[in-house]
């Protein structure tokens, strides 16, 4: 069943759903570009580990410590091969604290190689929640991304997730919930930029190659819709919940409510 937004589809934004969406995304991008690159090149989905802190509740409840701990040994004594026990104060703590636990999570882009030399020729980095907040995976994403943008590989950032910090770019495109950024090896500073506002469908993008091989076109609403019927989320998605955050402006919102109130009859 496909999603009833015609490109981006802001329920899978979810912590749910984005995880296993994005890894199919990068997939699914790999697969569609083999069909066309083959035999001078190949696409690859590489994946890495990425770490985020884990968020736990505070909890209200409060341990009750005694004043004094004391061990005292027992009427047998200790044997020379035995520890000797000591009439001994443990100090109690004075507080609880906490610290910050971290669970990895693996994410995926997707790389065009020449075939014959393995030579990186095309990045194409996929954001996700954890490399738009603020902290130290985005710092390393952003490290990446500079040392990619000064090499001589093409570089396209795709996201497709309104929330979070944008990449930075000298000149400010359209706003958008939604960007594709295209920086030619040969072409840069200057960036191309698709700004895909809500209610638009997703761009057929060019992905360049080594010269002067032509560009390979990537049909990136078609490869959302395969992910979306692949991965069933019209089956996990409960559309007559609100859109998730972050909260969408006032035109925004109209039109997913007006979008939704057919579809919810339907379902």
């Amino acid at each position: 069943m496909p999603s009833p937004f015609p490109g981006m589809d802001p329920y899978i934004e979810t912590q749910r759903n984005w995880s296993d969406f994005h890894a199919d995304l990068a997939t699914e991008i790999r697969a569609r570009l083999n069909m066309h690159i083959q035999p001078d090149y190949y696409a690859t989905a590489v994946t890495y580990v990425a770490y985020d802190v884990i968020e736990i509740a505070r909890k209200d409840t409060h341990s009750a410590f005694p004043d004094v701990g004391v061990w005292k040994s027992g009427a047998t004594p200790p044997t020379e091969r035995g520890l000797a026990a000591l009439d001994t104060v443990i100090d109690p703590p004075q507080a609880q604290s906490q610290v910050r636990l971290e669970a990895p999570f693996r994410l995926a882009n997707v790389e065009v190689r020449q075939a014959a030399t393995d030579l990186l020729v095309t990045a194409l980095e996929i954001l996700s929640p954890i490399n738009k907040r603020t902290g130290r995976e985005r710092e390393k994403y952003l490290r990446k991304r500079r040392e990619l943008l000064r090499s001589e590989v093409h570089v396209m950032e795709i996201d497709f997730l309104r929330g979070g910090q944008r990449s930075p770019l000298e000149i400010q495109p359209p706003p958008a919930p939604y960007y594709v950024t295209l920086g030619r090896a040969d072409a840069r500073p200057t960036l191309d930029v698709w700004a895909i506002q809500l209610d638009a469908r997703l761009p057929v993008v060019p992905v360049p190659l080594l010269a002067p091989d032509p560009d390979v076109p990537l049909d990136l609403g078609a490869v959302v819709h395969s992910v979306y019927a692949r991965g069933a989320y019209a089956t996990r998605i409960d559309y007559r919940q609100p859109a998730p955050p972050p909260p969408l402006d006032e035109k925004q919102a109209a039109w997913v409510e007006e979008l939704l109130a057919s579809y919810r009859k339907q379902h």
